[in-house]
């Protein structure tokens, strides 16, 4: 019996699997929150409706979503470099316009991802689109049954020229960071949460080890994080779920700072009391 993908339907996590995975290893783990009503468990086929949408976001940078949204509701961040394409997180589905856009663009050169909570659908963009490069951090791969991981990176990983792998840990152990050094964006995954208001301007920052749980970084955790934020420079941040700006690397330190001075918390400080 061939290995067919299943998505949860409480999280959108994607697994390969014989029949109905038995299980989501996702949200069994404490990070996330388990279902109420037990498993169940979606198909491509059951997807086959749901509608592509695309934007950019900033200048060379798009950002891919589809409609109603599937799991969590991630982004699969497109963006541009002298060597091509490079994906980043992935949507919980692509439908076939977003794939048929992929291509005209001249489809991607490398794939990459933060963390699982971000991964989407990357198994359909690698089936689908090939790309040479999938990297993942190599502390990470216990998550990627869905999709085959070509290169797993350490601390520090070029995926194209200008746009750099950082491993951060924190969230997850082989948590990474994805820095845009010329557009001077970070791409955080789950390092950090944006609170955005109704205008979508950034009001306020978190970081967690879980936000449902709302159990907070370690010291340690925050300042191995705190090192890495502050040999980079950027002024706007994209996490799995949105792209906010301004947000400056300076606000990110005093919210580091701010939990190391006493006891952590997993809730937003407002950006006014970071400045």
């Amino acid at each position: 019996m061939p290995l067919r993908p299943y998505s949860c339907a409480n999280c959108g996590h994607w697994q390969r699997w014989f029949a109905e995975p038995p299980f989501c290893p996702v949200c069994t783990d404490v990070r996330n929150a388990l279902p109420d009503d037990g498993w169940a468990w979606i198909t491509p086929a059951d997807l086959a409706d749901r509608q592509a949408r695309w934007a950019e976001v900033a200048p060379g940078v798009t950002g891919y979503w589809v409609e109603p949204q599937v799991g969590l509701g991630t982004t699969g961040w497109v963006i541009e470099t002298d060597a091509g394409l490079v994906g980043w997180e992935g949507a919980g589905i692509y439908p076939q316009d977003s794939l048929i856009e992929l291509r005209r663009r001249g489809g991607l050169v490398a794939l990459g991802a933060s963390h699982v909570h971000g991964y989407g659908a990357l198994w359909q963009l690698q089936d689908e689109l090939a790309p040479p490069v999938l990297a993942i951090g190599v502390d990470d791969l216990q998550w990627t049954k869905a999709f085959r991981v070509t290169w797993p990176t350490d601390d520090r990983h070029e995926l194209a020229p200008g746009l750099v792998m950082h491993r951060s840990g924190g969230h997850f152990p082989g948590h990474s960071v994805l820095h845009d050094e010329r557009r001077g964006i970070l791409f955080v995954g789950d390092l950090l949460k944006v609170d955005l208001d109704d205008d979508d301007r950034p009001v306020g920052l978190s970081c967690h080890k879980a936000f449902h749980a709302q159990i907070p970084l370690s010291h340690a955790e925050v300042r191995q994080a705190r090192a890495l934020v502050e040999r980079l420079e950027f002024d706007a941040v994209a996490t799995p779920f949105e792209f906010a700006a301004p947000v400056s690397a300076k606000q990110v330190l005093a919210l580091f700072d701010r939990q190391l001075a006493g006891q952590p918390v997993a809730g937003p400080v407002p950006l006014s009391e970071l400045a």
